[in-house]
């Protein structure tokens, strides 16, 4: 039996303000942009990956209570819900790259003590997201 992963979700408060980083900035593809309910989903890749990152409302379900959204939201704001970390197979070109694209900083390239070479940005709605490859040797 094989398994493999398919989607991880994102949480964002700004559907186009983090599809202008995670496309524009990153350099992902769209695949896929739906709405439903009030909601939207903006599902994107790698060229080279069947895997996706879906962008998605905070607390994506009709039936959440408004205080359930609030707290999500809250959360959301904090910078308390986790992100995503991706391969690169060049962190210091990748955080050129997006630092010039005009993404905030949370960690300039640094060999880490457990083998990789990493950097770390937030996205529009406050999610850390790291980029790592294997450390320069």
């Amino acid at each position: 039996m094989d398994i493999e992963l398919a989607q991880c979700f994102i949480a964002v408060d700004d559907t186009d303000k983090a599809l202008t980083f995670y496309r524009d900035a990153l350099g992902l593809e769209v695949r896929n942009d739906v709405g439903w309910e009030g909601m939207r989903w903006v599902t994107l890749g790698a060229p080279s990956q069947n895997v996706e990152v879906v962008l998605e409302p905070p607390l994506a379900d009709p039936g959440a209570s408004e205080a359930d959204r609030r707290a999500a939201s809250e959360l959301l704001a904090k910078g308390m819900l986790r992100g995503v970390n991706f391969r690169t197979d060049d962190v210091d070109a990748t955080f050129e790259k997006i630092r010039s694209a005009g993404g905030e900083v949370l960690q300039e390239p640094m060999d880490q003590p457990y083998g990789v070479r990493d950097c770390a940005f937030r996205d529009p709605a406050g999610n850390m997201i790291r980029f790592n490859s294997a450390a320069r040797k």
